[in-house]
């Protein structure tokens, strides 16, 4: 059987990676968050001084850095330069500056050539914002995964907690609302649902019944022949 690219897409504390690296789980597949490619490149622009630096600036920084995903498939180290970041990138700062130089086409071209490499001989689940429109259009099964906006921020409300994090629920609105405007607006690979990709609003939902949801897509594409 072939092993399928999975590509999972969606706003920010949608669920997209709880559901993800379950899926993968199920699937015996390996589990890559896009979002901690970008998160590594801000840490490494926050560090060099230049966040604010020229888009082209940002754009070679990266494209110079050596970012890998290393260690248990399930909860991979990120690693920069040889450096273990899987802590740092996680901050609410560095979330925020993500999303800020991830709209940059400078940046996001030079993460697109390591997100296909990294998913070329399929067996994986990837999840991020273009995935299915941008990095694998071709994915064997796509979904868009989505909630409520109320939902989205006391999720990522409570897991700022969890984080011993001090966090305002108000705020936490606020910026996630600021960071689908970005996410949307901006003209490299905005954020949005490719047309074949199945939604699935996880409001009401818990993670096992999304995951349901999407091996009985992915069972029902593998038994109609869509894919060896």
């Amino acid at each position: 059987m072939k092993k399928l690219v999975i590509a999972i897409d969606g706003p920010a504390a949608a669920g997209k990676s709880t559901v993800g690296k379950a899926l993968a789980a199920r699937l015996g597949y390996l589990y890559i968050d896009t979002g901690a490619l970008y998160r590594a490149v801000a840490w490494l622009a926050d560090r060099d001084g230049v966040a604010d630096a020229a888009p082209e600036i940002v754009g070679a920084r990266a494209v110079k850095a050596d970012i890998r995903l290393e260690g248990d498939p399930q909860r991979p180290r990120v690693l920069v330069d040889g450096r273990d970041v899987s802590a740092q990138i996680r901050s609410e700062r560095i979330s925020q500056l993500s999303s800020r130089l991830s709209a940059l086409p400078e940046v996001r071209g030079a993460l697109i050539d390591l997100q296909r490499r990294l998913g070329a001989d399929g067996g994986v689940v990837m999840d991020g914002r273009d995935i299915g429109t941008v990095i694998f259009p071709g994915a064997d099964a796509k979904f868009f995964v989505s909630a409520s906006p109320e939902t989205r921020a006391r999720r990522r409300h409570a897991e700022l907690l969890a984080k011993g994090l001090a966090a305002d629920p108000a705020q936490v609105r606020a910026e996630l609302e600021e960071r689908d405007r970005r996410d949307a607006a901006r003209d490299a690979a905005p954020l949005r649902a490719a047309d074949d990709a199945v939604a699935i609003d996880t409001t009401a939902l818990t993670p096992d019944e999304v995951v349901a949801r999407m091996l009985a897509v992915v069972g029902e594409r593998t038994a109609a022949g869509r894919t060896p």
